[in-house]
């Protein structure tokens, strides 16, 4: 095999006495795919911010084509042809795609950003991942899936020698994940090494060619061949034997908490949505990207207005005019985009923890007493690796997400909306998030689930309702639903 484009060599990462990452060798060569597995907290995202020069190792060397490496800021690394994208987005929203996809390193002509060039070139790396919208359009308002093929397409544009993809597909739907895969197929063709980071197994064994398993911080295993039984994957990276994921949901109570008749959301992403959800049970909402379930659940959560229709709970008719007026009713959601919508990623967890709760402190004058011991409480309740004087910022994707759950399930809700509640996720984490969901219907609260993972939405769901278009396409009882019935109606 050729010389390694990347190799790291005893890498070592500590903030003061905490090792997240400890001792960790690994190459990466060119023209090939390279899976980097591991729960939330195992030291992927810290390790991939040391190749990509975010952040500083504390012991260790590394090497790029034979020469040391140490980049001390992204731009070096960048320099060097190491780009990563990260699993949160890096989005300019007041900006253009074009603007997004060359920022830093406009094409110049006469002294001036060669505007034109600038959108050509944005465009054709566009149409790379088959998504046909305006360069010139601001990213403002752009759903999740389409953020995260511009983020993609930002490192396209950079002519990488190694990529790092941090949960690229998290937020995509299936064309765009075959569409991203084709890329990837044609950079691993042309010497690329690519580092890819993911929780869906399914996606490790279809286009990566080495799985080097983390845990805790350390390197515990490789495997050669990414044709490895998922399970002999998954117990390596949760160093237990593989419990049954889903567990066993709740009988729904008689009462309906929770109904929805003729919905229509102003934006016009959905249109005619009824159902109900009662006590106990767990409403699955599934459908493809762009098919209005967002939409339809920021609208029963109060942050999106609506057209015609009406919410009611328990009975009475409500007017939601903001998340405020839904919180005050019992209705709570945890957001898809946890970084915009979900944490204050430079405030701290207790803080944050804390924000959601303010009016559960009496008076308004909080001791750090009262709330170092409100986030110690909420931390251990829901498995939260970190501390409360932590910055929410040091953690990782799936304990930001187990900080948005807490903050909202300590106020007691009646209705609980979780918007792709495992997105980012590991698949030793979900099991957890799993539990929480199955304790909140077995206590009588009424869940709405809304995933892209098909799997997901059948294995915790009482019902699930079918989004096609925006219009709603069906609603199947858990016994009739399968990836078929689900699908068919999904693509109506």
């Amino acid at each position: 095999m050729t010389e390694p484009v990347l190799s790291l060599r005893g890498i070592t990462k500590r903030y003061g006495p905490l090792e997240v990452v400890k001792n960790v060798s690994m190459d990466v060569y060119p023209g090939e795919v390279v899976a980097l597995l591991g729960e939330n907290g195992a030291g992927k995202s810290t390790l991939s911010g040391i190749i990509a020069g975010s952040k500083t190792p504390s012991e260790g060397k590394m090497t790029w084509l034979g020469q040391p490496y140490a980049p001390a800021t992204p731009r070096e690394a960048i320099d060097k042809g190491v780009v990563l994208i990260h699993q949160e987005l890096q989005l300019l929203p007041e900006l253009s795609i074009a603007e997004n996809v060359f920022i830093g390193r406009w094409p110049m002509k006469n002294g001036r950003v060669d505007r034109a060039q600038m959108v050509a070139r944005a465009q054709e790396q566009l149409s790379r991942l088959n998504l046909h919208i305006p360069a010139t359009r601001k990213v403002a308002g752009l759903s999740t899936a389409n953020q995260q093929l511009i983020e993609i397409a930002k490192a396209l544009a950079l002519d990488a020698r190694l990529l790092i993809l941090d949960e690229p597909t998290a937020a995509l739907g299936g064309a765009e994940t075959e569409a991203l895969f084709e890329q990837i197929r044609k950079l691993r063709a042309e010497g690329v090494g690519i580092i890819y980071i993911s929780h869906r197994m399914e996606e490790i064994k279809k286009i990566t060619d080495r799985i080097v398993v983390l845990r805790d911080g350390e390197r515990v295993h490789e495997f050669a061949d990414s044709s490895t039984p998922v399970r002999t994957i998954v117990e390596s990276m949760v160093g237990r034997s593989l419990e049954r994921m889903f567990p066993a949901r709740a009988v729904p109570q008689e009462k309906t908490v929770l109904e929805v008749k003729n919905l229509t959301g102003a934006n016009g992403a959905f249109n005619d949505v009824s159902f109900s959800v009662k006590a106990g049970e767990i409403l699955g909402i599934a459908g493809l990207v762009g098919a209005g379930r967002t939409e339809l659940v920021r609208t029963i959560a109060g942050a999106d207005a609506i057209r015609s229709g009406e919410i009611r709970m328990n009975g009475e008719k409500l007017s939601l005019k903001s998340p405020a007026d839904a919180i005050a009713r019992g209705i709570v959601m945890v957001p898809e985009d946890r970084k915009l919508q979900g944490v204050v990623v430079g405030h701290k967890i207790d803080e944050n923890l804390v924000y959601a709760n303010l009016d559960r402190f009496g008076n308004g004058w909080i001791t750090p007493s009262k709330k170092r011991s409100f986030a110690d409480m909420a931390i251990r309740a829901f498995g939260v690796k970190g501390r409360g004087e932590q910055l929410a910022s040091d953690l990782s994707g799936g304990n930001q997400q187990k900080v948005v759950i807490a903050k909202w399930l300590t106020r007691d809700p009646k209705v609980v909306v979780l918007d792709e509640p495992t997105r980012g996720i590991d698949v030793g984490a979900r099991a957890g998030i799993y539990d929480i969901i199955a304790n909140l219907a077995k206590e009588g609260v009424a869940v709405i689930v809304v995933s892209s993972d098909l799997e997901e939405v059948l294995g915790v769901s009482n019902r699930i309702l079918v989004l096609a278009q925006g219009r709603q396409a069906g609603m199947l009882d858990r016994e009739q639903a399968n990836d078929v019935s689900v699908m068919e109606l999904a693509t109506i």
